[in-house]
Parts: structure tokens; sequence; C-alpha cells
């Protein structure tokens, strides 16, 4: 099996279209549950942010799978998939692994070097773990990649390469000192963006969350206070700093409902702020692709190239690995079958010597195990070192020709000390 990531991204499609595409919930679910069903499909994984929607599976029909996964986004989505495939990317093999590897370590965000993306790609995983669309391969694959991200964030500075779409947000509004500010809900982004605030020096913030409880929480991690998300409205005329991501599907505030020059900043994808408050006199619209165009946390620097050549190392040993595993079930035929030629002749032996007693039958066939075990040493350690190379894979046939192996039978999978 190999594995296929199929997407769009900021990179590759307006926002527009991103928020027509983005799937949450049990949308969700049953996206994940549609594409691991397809034929074509042995596991899938789906990540979907307000940056990006990408399919992660692994197949062994590349073209059917590619045709499958696209018609699969453009069902779930309701957008034509004529009108999708100019934005998709299709990365495949060894491409598919170091675009995920790069994705969560934050070079391919649209705010460079943002950590979120790496708990967002956490909870796609556990999702599709949960649903149980995930196996081996893209369980080992997606793991790895978050031992890269926090790597990246442990040992580079990519975390100030570039501003998160909060700071990106806030930089645009302007100074904050003074300014009242509502944070609308109370998830990650929501808690970044309050706690942002917080050490800008704002002191007047209030949190509206659709579970109360949950936006108390937070407004008193910033000595903040809580409404009830009802009084959104009334709250929404003494504040003059507004910051929206609720995940809600639909427009929370609307042109009635503002009375007062208000800057807005709207993080949540589908848009949480009806773009039409744009006419409203002194409102002020900052939302994704408002930031995707200033450019600004766009810079980079010496803290992403260490990254890069992070991911460059970090792909090349997750490829090693992988295709020396491919020889193991090889070299488990080859310890097996060696294992069952030395059972057989030892019984032989015995039947031919039935007086031999205990302990010279023990020296035996403890003497023709290491025979055996020091011939079988070296091509063993030696096809699973060339494996990594390219064209490793014609070693291992090389062995099943020469020794008449069949690695998918029963007994080759048996643990067997390599």
């Amino acid at each position: 099996m190999s594995v296929l990531a199929i997407g769009l991204s900021h990179r590759t499609a307006p926002v527009a279209l991103l928020e027509r595409v983005s799937v949450t919930g049990d949308a969700l679910a049953k996206l994940l549950h549609d594409v691991q069903g397809d034929p074509c499909v042995a596991e899938a994984m789906v990540v979907s942010t307000c940056n990006r929607v990408e399919v992660y599976v692994t197949v062994d029909r590349f073209h059917a799978a590619v045709t499958a996964v696209s018609r699969l986004l453009g069902v779930h989505s309701g957008v034509p998939v004529e009108e999708l495939t100019p934005h998709l990317y299709v990365h495949y093999e060894e491409r598919a692994v170091e675009h995920l590897f790069s994705v969560v370590c934050g070079l391919d965000s649209m705010s460079v070097g943002e950590g979120q993306i790496l708990g967002q790609v956490r909870r796609s995983l556990k999702l599709a773990q949960r649903r149980g669309t995930v196996g081996a391969t893209l369980n080992e694959l997606v793991q790895q990649a978050l031992r890269v991200g926090k790597r990246a964030h442990h040992e580079t500075g990519i975390d100030q390469a570039g501003a998160s779409l909060v700071t990106a947000g806030l930089t645009l509004a302007g100074d904050l000192a003074g300014r009242r500010a509502l944070v609308v809900g109370a998830g990650s982004m929501s808690s970044l963006a309050a706690a942002t605030l917080a050490r800008a020096g704002v002191t007047d913030i209030v949190v509206a969350n659709r579970t109360y409880d949950r936006g108390a929480r937070l407004a008193e991690s910033v000595g903040g206070r809580a409404v009830e998300f009802s009084a959104v409205a009334d709250e929404l005329a003494g504040a003059d700093l507004v910051i929206t991501c609720t995940g809600a599907g639909r427009h929370v505030i609307t042109p009635g409902m503002l009375t007062r020059p208000v800057f807005l900043l709207d993080l949540a994808l589908p848009h949480d702020i009806d773009p039409a408050v744009r006419a409203v006199p002194g409102v002020t619209l900052v939302d994704l692709e408002t930031i995707q165009d200033s450019g600004v946390g766009a810079r980079e620097g010496d803290a992403v190239e260490s990254v890069r050549a992070l991911v460059a190392e970090e792909l090349r040993a997750y490829l090693d690995a992988e295709r020396a595993s491919r020889v193991t079930p090889t070299v488990v035929a080859l310890r097996s079958k060696a294992a069952d030629v030395v059972e057989s002749e030892l019984g032989r032996l015995l039947m031919r010597m039935p007086d031999l007693d205990e302990r010279a039958r023990d020296e035996v066939a403890m003497t023709v195990q290491r025979v055996v075990d020091k011939l079988l040493h070296e091509p063993t350690v030696r096809v699973k070192r060339l494996a990594t190379c390219p064209g490793g894979d014609h070693y291992a046939e090389a062995l099943r020709e020469l020794f008449g192996l069949d690695p998918k039978m029963p007994e080759a999978v048996r643990e067997v000390e390599l």
C-alpha cells in the first residue's frame, strides 16, 4: 500500500472556496467514513482546518483513488468536482510523506511556523482512530509526523518565523491599548486570541460562548468576564474590538447588529461574520482572506531553513525504515525455513541414533542452530541495509528466488528475532 494525499489549501484556493469545502463535526466523520469505504482505499484520515482540507489515504491503485477521493470531496462539499479540480494538489508516496511533515511543522501554514496545526492533525488522527479508518501505515506515519513537528518547534526558532493568525490579524488592528474587546467563542483559537489580547495589555475582555462555563473559564484565565452567547448583540454596542471563531457554520454577527465603529477579526471558517458588514460606516472587517492578502506573518528566515533541513532528515529516516520493513517478511520467511530444516534434520538424526543421550542431543541441536544463525546473520543484515537504497527491493526478490521463499505463508509471519 502507498500513501496518497489529496487536498486544497490557502496556497491553491481562495478562502471563499475553502469555506465551502471545509467540513466539521458529523460532516467530517461522514466524509471520513465514505472515503475509507471506497474500494480503492484501505486507510483514511481527513485534516480540515481554516487553511486546508486534506485527505490522506493508503491505496494500491493511484489513478482510481485520486478519482474516488476527488469525487467524494465534491459530493460532501457540494462543490462540483470540475470546480474543485483546478485547486486540488496530489502528493504520492515520498511526496505525500514530505508534505505531511512540512504541514505539521508549520511550513505550509498561512502564518509560517504557527503551532496550532500540530493539535489539529493530532485531533484528526484521534478521530480516524475512533472511527477505525486508520491502520498500521497511516497511524505510524502520522505519529512520526507529530514527532517531527514537536522537534521543529523545540529545536528551531520556527515559532518566531511568522506570527500566528491571531497576531497577524491583530497587527492590522493597530494599537490595542485602552480598547474594549469581545471574544466570541472559547475554543483553541479564541483562547489564543484572548491570551494575546491580555499580553498586549487589554484589560477589558468579554468572552461569549455557547457553553457558558467554558467561556467563564477562559474569561477567568485572562482577567475578563463571561456573558451568555445570547448577549453578543448587546455586548457589540460597547465593544471596539471583536474576535470571533465559533465554528457555528453560520453568521453570528450581521450588519444590523452593529451600531458603532468597530474592528472585527473573523478567524472562523465558515465565516462567523457576514462580509456585508463592510458596508457599515466605521466598521473594519479582517478575515482569513484579508490576512492572506496582507502578507502579514509570511516572512521566512534561518529558522525556516533549519526546519526544511530537519524535514529532509526525518524524511530520509522514515523512508529508510519503511523500505527496510518491506524486506522483513522475506527475512522472517528465510529464518522460518532454516528453523524447519534444523528441526527436520535433528528429527532424522534422532531416528538414526535413538540411543543418543539427552545431553548429547542438546549439544548437537545447539551446534546446528549456531551454524545456521551464523550463516544467516550476514545476508539478513545486509539485505535489510541494502533495502534502504534505490532498487533495494531486488535484493529481497533475489533471496526469495534463491531459497524458494514465500513470505506470505502463515509460518512466515510469526515473531522471529531478526
